[in-house]
C-alpha cells in the first residue's frame, strides 16, 4: 500500500515537469520572431531615408536660379577623307543665361539689325510717299522699312501716326538709346509732322525733305532743338519679334 502511493507522487511529477517543457519556446522560433523585427526596423528607416532624400532633392530644384536655358551645347562635324563618315563632337559652350539678360540681348540685336539697314540707305534721295531702297524714301517710309520686320505690331506709314503708337513707349531726351524714333513739328501739320531714328552721341538719322539725301544730323542744332516734340522706343522685349 505504501508503494503504491510513492509511484503516484512520481507519477505526478512527471507529468509536470512535461507541461513546463511544452510552455517553453524553441530557440529557432525566437531567432524568426528577432529576424522579423530587424526587418521592419530596416523597412521603416528605409522609407525614412528616401522621403528625407526626396525632401533634399525638392529643396534643392526651388533653390536654384531662374534661367533662361542650359548650357548652349555646340555639335562640331568632320568628314574623314579616308572613311568618308561623319565624326560629331559636342561640348558645352558659355554659361546659362538669366531671363533678364536673355530678353536685353534679344532687343540689342534688333537695334543692330535696324541701324544696318538704316545706315545702309544714306545717300538715297528724298522721296514723297517712298519707302524702298528702289524708290527712295520720305521720312516715315525710312522707319516703316527699317522696323516693320523687327516688330510685333503695324508700323504706320506718316510721322503723327508713329508719334501716336500705342505700342511705343515715351522716352526722356536725356534717356535716348539707339533705335528711338524722334519727333519734330516743322510745318504745323498735327503734333508730329517729321520723325528720325536715334544713333547714339547725341544724332539721329533722317530724310529730311524734297532734294536732299538721307543723311545723320546732330540733334543739338537750332533748328531741330526748336521743332523737338518728343521720342518714342518701338523696340522692347515685349515688342521685338
Amino acid at each position: 500500500m505504501h508503494k503504491q502511493i510513492t509511484k503516484t507522487k512520481t507519477s505526478s511529477k512527471k507529468t509536470t515537469t512535461s507541461k513546463t517543457t511544452v510552455k517553453k519556446k524553441s530557440p529557432q522560433a525566437s531567432a524568426v520572431k528577432t529576424a522579423k523585427t530587424n526587418t521592419a526596423k530596416k523597412s521603416t528607416s528605409g522609407k525614412k531615408t528616401a522621403a528625407s532624400s526626396k525632401t533634399v532633392a525638392k529643396s534643392r530644384r526651388v533653390s536654384q536660379p531662374v534661367t533662361a536655358a542650359a548650357d548652349v551645347i555646340k555639335k562640331t562635324c568632320t568628314k574623314s577623307r579616308k572613311t568618308g563618315k561623319k565624326q560629331c563632337v559636342t561640348a558645352k559652350t558659355g554659361k546659362p543665361t538669366s531671363i533678364a539678360e536673355a530678353h536685353k540681348i534679344r532687343v540689342q540685336k534688333a537695334q543692330q539689325t535696324a541701324m544696318t539697314k538704316l545706315m545702309g540707305q544714306i545717300g538715297k534721295p528724298y522721296r514723297w510717299g517712298g519707302s524702298s531702297p528702289r524708290t527712295g524714301f520720305d521720312c516715315s517710309g525710312l522707319i516703316y522699312y527699317a522696323y516693320k520686320d523687327l516688330v510685333k505690331f503695324r508700323i504706320p506709314r506718316t510721322a503723327n501716326e508713329m508719334y501716336h503708337l500705342r505700342d511705343a513707349a515715351p522716352v526722356n531726351v536725356a534717356e535716348l538709346e539707339s533705335g528711338d524714333l524722334v519727333f519734330f513739328r516743322t510745318q504745323g501739320r498735327g503734333t508730329a509732322d517729321h520723325v528720325g531714328v536715334y544713333v547714339g552721341n547725341g544724332k539721329f538719322i533722317q530724310s529730311p525733305r524734297s532734294g536732299r539725301d538721307i543723311e545723320i544730323t546732330s540733334l543739338s542744332e537750332d533748328y531741330w532743338q526748336r521743332h523737338y516734340v518728343g521720342a518714342r522706343r518701338v523696340m522692347t522685349s515685349k515688342t521685338i519679334r
